[in-house]
């Protein structure tokens, strides 16, 4: 049995993982015969977001806390991930992963990516373990890879902009389909960066998946 770590961001597309990418990556894991374990960082979130008008919300909550209503609980500091107990690694999308994992969404010329998710992420690359990033994780690729790494966000020009600039080689890519970077062992894929419904998220995502379980 492959087994997978999965990063997580929080929960919530505006301020944490987004729900339905994370729970359709569980279920296409879980669907190809692998198992996986949950991490996120145990920090405060960058903001909260009441997610019926999307204004920011006057309170704090910590990603590791949120990340484990997406998991029933079963989730673990990121200090607790150890490359070598897994076979590869997954990053779902969701804002968290431009306002936790790393300052994307609010410094996007001068971004960094968490250390703690920095660190745990470049022990798979240096492994040479597949990992699979989707939606706008992939915009932490080239912080964690050598330059002219590949990888997607859609079809957004003005935000793969962003991410070439940081030395990311961007790829064009349907929402029902993946880029693969062989050299490097990664897929990703748009997912609802692109994906107008939940079909539409989970046939990427299923690439995605099978491809990473692949890989190993």
């Amino acid at each position: 049995m492959k087994k997978v770590a999965i990063i997580l961001s929080g929960c919530g597309v505006y301020d944490g993982s987004e729900i339905h990418e994370a729970v359709l990556t569980f279920l296409a894991l879980t669907q190809q015969g692998a198992s996986y374990r949950c991490f996120a960082p145990n920090i405060d979130q960058h903001h909260v977001i009441n997610h019926v008008n999307g204004e920011v919300s006057e309170e704090t909550r910590n990603v590791l806390v949120e990340s484990s209503r997406l998991c029933r609980g079963d989730v673990e500091d990121i200090i607790e991930l150890r490359e070598q107990d897994f076979d590869a690694l997954i990053v779902p999308g969701g804002f968290g992963a431009a306002k936790n994992l790393s300052n994307f969404a609010i410094d996007s010329d001068n971004y960094k990516v968490n250390e703690q998710v920095l660190n745990a992420a470049k022990a798979f690359a240096k492994a040479e373990k597949p990992s699979g990033y989707m939606c706008i994780a992939p915009a932490l690729l080239p912080l964690i890879y050598p330059e002219g790494v590949k990888g997607t966000i859609g079809t957004d020009n003005a935000t793969a902009a962003l991410i070439t600039a940081k030395g990311l080689t961007h790829v064009n890519c349907d929402v029902d389909n993946v880029v693969i970077d062989f050299k490097n062992k990664i897929v990703t894929t748009p997912a609802y960066m692109l994906a107008s419904n939940i079909n539409e998220a989970n046939n990427g995502i299923t690439q995605l998946v099978k491809s990473v379980l692949a890989l190993t």
